[in-house]
């Protein structure tokens, strides 16, 4: 069977301030070889893995065996915060909707991803935990906010099932170290790895984002083979980077920046994937926001923003590129009649879905109207392997894009701090630094207003 390409058109990218340019006479264009080679030798020493995938064929032995022990199972309750959630609700809204929606069967996936007291409550009084999978995912097993979770759900489930409370519990974390690693060893407890060099924001298709999407019956597979598809050309021969989409993803969002545009849209027009825009602001803010650099996500969802920010990115401040994301094979739902009144006699005949369509059209010559560069996304279908094939694109046209800005794509060294901060307050040992900051920050005098 041939498959339909997607397409990424350039016809409105080069407006505004980047009028006259091109990706091929871009300054940066000529670090395409160079980056080619640190490419080769980061995969060829395991520092991508998320482009490798070194870990598939454990993943495709180990889900299954795992999804069996968990069989007995309605519900999967996920704690993870960051890069171990946002993969797999962007996941759950895009191929497993049902649950938003009316007369839902099962299965339930839910996701405790904040300090949320009411909604952690909530969560224990109501679920059946005879029926509940528990999935705690840190790489590091020390995210803060996560054990603090996993300290309350263990007692939860301790309390309902004695001994048996581990056969219901997994943990997606790294192999070798960690406090989780340590409770799996120790409880027997069920384990999935996160692999070395796999940050949360680039760990979508390893176990943190494969088993719950398995779970609830997703075509996980096919994800993985849409993001290998990615990713094989060039495995196979580095000097394509320069023909690659990921690398000219780059060099336009790096001649952006080199223009002044601090602010990147990723404008949605498959409702279904509106929770890939939050998916992405991650990958992309964490990755490329350091020392000064990179440029603001903006994740927006067609039509409904139509209503609310588009104005803004119409008329506002001219610091906004844009990626805009659509599928015109997406079904168009039922078809309005001939009772429709006189006034809009116009949509007898069409579809609801043509209305999607049209907007979304309008949306984007508006937007090149107004001079807002513009790459579009035409995607021949909205199924798994699609998506996993954006969503690999995307990772490596990040990393890409932080290698042209000389920056570390992979770390996140600001978010470390606010992390040591907590701890601190928390009363954690081993801080004497932050200790002394919170002190000088708490104790700041300034003006006050009440309201």
């Amino acid at each position: 069977m041939v498959t339909q390409s997607h397409i990424l058109n350039w016809s409105n990218a080069f407006t505004g301030r980047m009028q006259g340019l091109s990706l091929e006479s871009s300054p940066f264009a000529a670090r395409a070889a160079s980056l080619a080679e640190r490419l080769q030798d980061e995969t060829g020493r395991g520092i991508l893995p998320f482009m490798t995938m070194p870990f598939r064929g454990a993943l495709e032995k180990e889900i299954p065996s795992v999804l069996e022990k968990l069989a007995g199972c309605k519900h999967m309750l996920v704690l993870g915060i960051g890069g171990s959630a946002l993969g797999a609700r962007a996941l759950q809204k895009a191929f497993a909707p049902g649950q938003d929606r009316p007369d839902h069967a099962g299965p339930w996936l839910w996701i405790a991803d904040n300090v949320d007291a009411d909604t952690v409550t909530a969560l224990f009084d109501t679920l059946p935990p005879k029926e509940t999978a528990l999935v705690v995912i840190s790489k590091s097993g020390g995210t803060i906010e996560t054990l603090a979770q996993y300290f309350l759900a263990r007692a939860w489930l301790q309390k309902a099932l004695g001994e048996g409370w581990k056969k219901q519990v997994v943990m997606v974390t790294d192999e070798k170290a960690g406090f989780l690693r340590e409770e799996a060893d120790r409880e027997g407890i069920a384990s999935l790895p996160v692999p070395d060099y796999l940050g949360g924001r680039y760990s979508v298709f390893s176990a943190v984002g494969m088993l719950p999407a398995a779970f609830l019956g997703v075509n996980w597979r096919a994800l993985l083979d849409g993001a290998s598809s990615v990713f094989a050309p060039l495995l196979k021969d580095m000097n394509t980077l320069a023909a690659h989409p990921a690398w000219k993803l780059a060099l336009w969002n790096r001649m952006l920046m080199d223009k002044g545009y601090s602010q990147l849209i990723f404008f949605s027009y498959i409702p279904l994937w509106s929770c890939l825009g939050s998916w992405f602001a991650q990958l992309w803010a964490e990755s490329l926001g350091k020392e000064g650099k990179g440029s603001m996500p903006f994740p927006a969802v067609g039509v409904t923003d139509q209503h609310s920010v588009n104005q803004m990115f119409l008329d506002g401040p001219r610091d906004k590129g844009c990626l805009f994301v659509h599928c015109p094979s997406l079904d168009k739902g039922p078809a309005f009649g001939n009772d429709v009144p006189e006034k809009w006699a116009w949509l007898k005949g069409r579809r609801f879905g043509d209305l999607l369509e049209a907007e979304g059209l309008g949306t984007r010559m508006a937007l090149a109207g107004h001079n807002v560069p513009l790459a579009e996304f035409v995607f021949a279908a909205s199924d798994e392997r699609s998506a996993g094939t954006f969503m690999g694109l995307l990772e490596l046209a990040t990393v890409l894009t932080g290698w042209l800005l000389d920056i570390n794509p992979i770390d996140q060294p600001a978010v470390e701090l606010g992390k040591r901060l907590a701890n601190a307050k928390l009363g954690a040992p081993g801080y004497p630094e932050e200790n002394t900051a919170l002190d000088a920050f708490l104790n700041r005098k300034g003006a006050v207003d009440a309201f």
